[in-house]
């Protein structure tokens, strides 16, 4: 099992023993990098790792995280810990310069826009400083002291006396902390004669010399990072099993949508329009921000084969953009079948930008001045500052020429296009060669998302187009690859970066396209749909917890005693049957049954203590308040599973710890409290609802991204929805308790159409955004009726929200129905222009096949009966 298994595990089922990352690292870090949630972890297991008795001595862990992922940040919220912790000095070391350069600033230079630490660094009640040093003999002990090399520099230090070099006693005389970035390149010895020409010579220096520093001292620490550790390696995997604390790829990276969508575009056209097209793309992305008062500035990488190539492709660049016309612009447009293109012309119309005025954009935005070259050693080297803000406003730079100084330790956001300047392909036997392994490193490198927000509600740092593919800003969460027309590059580049974890195995677009006839309907062309808003609430106001964190049923498996024997590499598995019991309880049930059970747990756990808890909840009037009242803890469910048929006190103990470490640490990230309105708004149907693409992963059997009419559905589901005049879309790509859902509703239609003049159902994907009424959580059902009929004064609408919901996913949502169930007492909708029409919001219980049939069957029938 790994180390980040056990920590898993820890986490899981012991909670209490998995430490919280505390609060003093964010308020050491930078203000503007808030940690992600997988950042966070990685502090926890790190900490819990350290800080039990099950922690070697000397300590080396390896954070395996995907590019872009932040591990610098890890690196910097590491040393507060430490200092912390006791430790003063620091080596940092990485096999290139240029990425030495780059921590150097992102860890020293105030003024930058990266730089990873607070204005102040308080640990303790007192400011502590950051020191830059050559070796740790006389350092501040005071301080944070850092000393930057590169790992061939540490070893040529470590070997041969220099005055003010760092020396091997430096390391046994006093604990250090070594840092090793990209440390896949410290593995020489490790993988066993896996070596390449450029490290063979060096296979008795990097490891041995980084190893005898890391031993020198009982108390020294050797934290490794890196995106690449080659686990298929059996003797890199023996060696790094136990010390991986934490593994974030680059596929779940993309999965939790911190990364943009990557895309090729490969054409059979000269260098030139290939270049030109690329430079229009980044000028309409320009443009597309602006439009939503944004500073971005999107950046072209132009990518050669070699040195010279590079050189000579910069110059003709220089001559075409002093050169160029509004004619060739216009000939490029025109040529291309590409429907992004002609989207991209289009937006350059409806804006009135005439070929003639691009033509004069490029000339200004991609003259020399604003084109930077990073092709050999000095270049890189004097230029990797420049490289490592590119999203500064004062950075001027739009193109990039280079061959390979970046495929290693550039941290770029705002990267949109890559341009490949060479035609060739180097994969044998089907397999990617090296240089495309590299285009596809390097293609992750750019696959960095550029982070911006538009809706208060939006994640700043994560894609929020993949379900609104149609979105203008859309093309601004994209990377596009721009190469030649050859089909079996693009294979083989595909298998690379599938390998890398950027791109998934199988992805498809779907299109929810609103029929041509409800688009003639009246409710279509001037009717209104109803949607609430969220505000912040004041903390005086807060007298709950939170419905997503009270409302659900927590599973605590308490010593089961299960067992089993797996022989490995056999597949052959055998398990011990042993009796267990189910028991429901809640917080109060406990308290009930014994007080100090519950109240020994919450002094287990520091948010609990009572001045804590009232920086939360103002309104709280005692720690038994908390404990006993439903909308605090009282009524949180509790399923246990052990071997007592009655939970003993230690077991309800046990249970209670667990859960309230899980709770404890929602309480901890909250930061501001909303609340939805109960004044539903009107907005036009037609501004709400329209045809949409959407960008689906792994579609398979019954479920998401399958058409309900396709041929594995099975006969009870199968719906050709094009012609069914009360869907309104042409089809339904949901999942199958979606599909369920469809082909119940079509059941009922007939029955609806003699109630009412006209029935509609709506898929909705975030098209319409609802937010609870209590905690103002953000909420998007899945799908809305309409059902209108005439009355004595005019017309009747009905506008109720259905969420179909898989059975393992009831509990933990069930603030989402119990928000449906409270929209028909609470929810009051305001027209803006009066009307005819008298409108009622509602909404209905969970739909589910096995759960809530009964209850959502009732509900229905509210409607169809007319009751």
């Amino acid at each position: 099992m790994f180390l980040f298994q056990q920590m898993d595990s820890i986490r899981d089922f012991s909670p209490i023993a998995y430490k919280q990352m505390p609060d003093y690292i964010a308020e050491c870090l930078n203000p503007n990098f808030v940690l992600r949630p997988y950042q966070i972890d990685a502090f926890s297991n790190f900490i819990t790792y350290y800080e039990s008795d099950k922690c070697a001595k000397p300590t080396q862990v390896l954070f395996h995280m995907a590019t872009g992922s932040g591990k610098t940040l890890i690196m910097a919220g590491l040393i507060i810990y430490l200092y912390k912790c006791g430790y003063r000095n620091f080596l940092f070391f990485v096999n290139l310069d240029n990425i030495v350069q780059k921590t150097k600033d992102n860890f020293l230079n105030g003024a930058s826009d990266k730089y990873l630490f607070a204005d102040e660094i308080v640990i303790d009640g007192e400011h502590v400083r950051i020191n830059e040093v050559s070796n740790f003999q006389g350092v501040n002990s005071d301080a944070i002291n850092i000393c930057f090399t590169t790992t061939q520099g540490l070893h040529s230090d470590m070997w041969t006396a220099k005055e003010g070099a760092p020396s091997f006693d430096d390391f046994s005389e006093q604990k250090t902390v070594l840092i090793a970035d990209e440390a896949h390149h410290l593995n020489v010895e490790t993988r066993k004669g896996k070596v390449d020409k450029a490290e063979e010579s060096l296979t008795q220096s990097w490891e041995t010399t980084v190893n005898r520093i890391f031993y020198a001292n009982n108390d020294n620490l050797l934290l490794e990072f890196t995106a690449t550790c080659d686990l298929q390696n059996p003797y890199i995997l023996s060696e790094y099993e136990s010390k991986i604390i934490f593994n974030y790829p680059l596929s779940r990276f993309r999965e939790e949508k911190y990364s943009k969508q990557v895309r090729a575009i490969r054409a059979d056209i000269g260098y030139t329009d290939r270049i030109l097209q690329a430079l229009m793309f980044s000028q309409y992305r320009l443009k597309v921000f602006q439009d939503h008062r944004l500073y971005i500035k999107p950046v072209v990488l132009l990518k050669a084969k070699t040195i010279a190539e590079s050189k000579d492709f910069e110059q003709s660049f220089y001559e075409m953009i002093r050169t160029l016309t509004g004619e060739m612009l216009e000939r490029i447009i025109s040529n291309s079948p590409l429907s992004e293109v002609k989207q991209m012309a289009a937006y350059y119309v409806s804006k009135g930008i005439d070929f003639d005025e691009l033509a004069q954009e490029l000339r200004e935005e991609f003259s020399v001045d604003h084109c930077i070259s990073v092709n050999d050693d000095k270049e890189a080297s004097e230029r990797q500052l420049l490289l490592n803000s590119l999203e500064s406003r004062d950075n001027p730079y739009r193109a990039i020429f280079e061959v390979k100084k970046l495929d290693e330790g550039w941290d770029v956001l705002n990267l949109f296009d890559i341009v490949r300047l060479y035609e060739t392909r180097d994969a044998k036997n089907g397999k990617p060669g090296t240089a495309t392994i590299a285009e596809a490193q390097l293609i992750g490198r750019g696959a960095r998302y550029c982070p911006f927000v538009i809706e208060d509600s939006d994640e700043k740092y994560k894609r929020k187009f993949d379900g609104d593919i149609d979105n203008p800003l859309r093309v601004c969460e994209e990377l596009y690859y721009h190469c030649q027309y050859d089909s079996r590059y693009i294979d083989e580049l595909n298998k690379a970066l599938i390998a890398t974890g950027i791109m998934p195995e199988n992805q498809t677009d779907v299109h929810y396209i609103l029929k041509d006839d409800f688009k003639r309907e009246a409710i279509y062309q001037s009717g209104i749909v109803f949607l609430n808003k969220r505000e912040v609430k004041s903390r005086k106001d807060i007298v709950e917890l939170l419905p997503s964190v009270r409302d659900r049923e927590y599973t605590v498996t308490i010593n089961t005693g299960k067992t089993a024997m797996d022989t490995m590499m056999m597949n052959v598995h055998s398990n011990t049957t042993i009796k267990t019991y189910q028991s429901r309880t809640t917080i109060k049930g406990i308290a009930d049954i014994n007080y100090s059970i519950v109240h020994r747990a919450l002094r287990r756990i520091d948010v609990f203590k009572f001045n804590i808890l009232r920086s939360y909840f103002p309104n709280l009037r005692s720690l038994r308040e908390f404990v006993t009242d439903t909308a605090y803890l009282g009524g949180v469910k509790i399923l246990i599973e052990s071997r007592d048929e009655k939970p003993t006190p230690e077991t309800m103990f046990e249970a209670c710890l667990n859960v309230l470490a899980r709770i404890g640490g929602e309480i901890s990230a909250i930061k501001e409290t909303y609340e939805g309105t109960t004044k539903f708004v009107d907005k036009k149907f037609n501004e709400v609802f329209r045809s949409k693409t959407l960008h689906i992963t792994d579609p398979h059997g019954e479920g998401e991204g399958v058409s309900q009419n396709a041929i594995a559905i099975r006969p009870e589901w199968k719906i050709n929805l094009s012609e069914a005049d009360w869907f309104v879309f042409n089809d339904n790509f949901g999942t199958t308790e979606e599909k369920a859902f469809v082909a119940y509703f079509a059941s009922y239609v007939e029955r609806l159409k003699k109630e009412y003049d006209k029935v509609y159902l709506v898929r909705n994907e975030r098209q319409l955004v609802l937010y609870s009424f209590d905690g103002g959580e953000r909420f998007e059902p899945d799908y809305l009726m309409f059902l209108l009929k005439k009355n004595a004064e005019g017309y009747e609408q009905y506008q109720i929200f259905v969420e179909p919901k898989g059975s393992h996913l009831i509990a933990q949502d069930k603030w989402k129905e119990d928000f449906l169930l409270q929209i028909r007492e609470r929810g009051i909708p305001q027209k803006t222009f009066a009307d005819d029409k008298e409108y009622h919001v509602w909404g209905f219980p969970f739909f589910n096949q096995n759960d809530r049939m009964s209850e959502f069957t009732t509900a229905f029938n509210s409607v169809v009966s007319n009751e």
